[in-house]
């Protein structure tokens, strides 16, 4: 199993925006979060050496991963909604992405995924199960023309 935590405010990974420099042929595409480029090399930073020298997973890649964030301050004597904003799916790419070539080859091979969002001292921990163990695809049963309805 490998286990790392990323300490600091957890950052998404949100929409891209194109502009046009001038005198130039092609858009260039940026990140409307001016700050995932730091979080992203952060992340990069500890799976690195969380990895130590072992090569990239080659297999399927079931990851766990939870995103704690302070906690905020309520506005009324009501207990809070813990449904605040950043988005988790958003949260999950900028981790995904940040572990592309370390971790694993491409995201692409990461087949299982549980992710929390709690509130705490921010920051992230992932965990990642035997790779290729949990989440081995099980063979199909096999299917016979016959059965078909058609």
């Amino acid at each position: 199993m490998l286990s790392f935590t990323v300490r600091g405010v957890p950052v998404p990974q949100g929409s891209m925006k194109a502009f046009m420099p001038k005198g130039a042929k092609f858009p260039v595409l940026t990140s409307d979060n001016p700050k995932l480029k730091a979080w992203r090399k952060l992340v990069r930073a500890q799976a690195l050496e969380a990895m130590g020298w072992l090569p990239p997973a080659g297999k399927n890649v079931p990851i766990r991963v939870q995103a704690v964030f302070f906690m905020p301050r309520a506005k009324t004597n009501k207990a809070i909604d813990a449904v605040k904003k950043p988005d988790i799916d958003k949260l999950l790419r900028s981790c995904l992405d940040s572990m592309t070539g370390v971790v694993y080859t491409d995201d692409s091979q990461v087949v299982e995924v549980h992710v929390f969002k709690t509130y705490g001292q921010p920051r992230v921990e992932i965990k990642l199960e035997e790779v290729g163990l949990l989440a081995v695809p099980r063979p199909a049963a096999a299917i016979i023309d016959s059965d078909l309805p058609f």
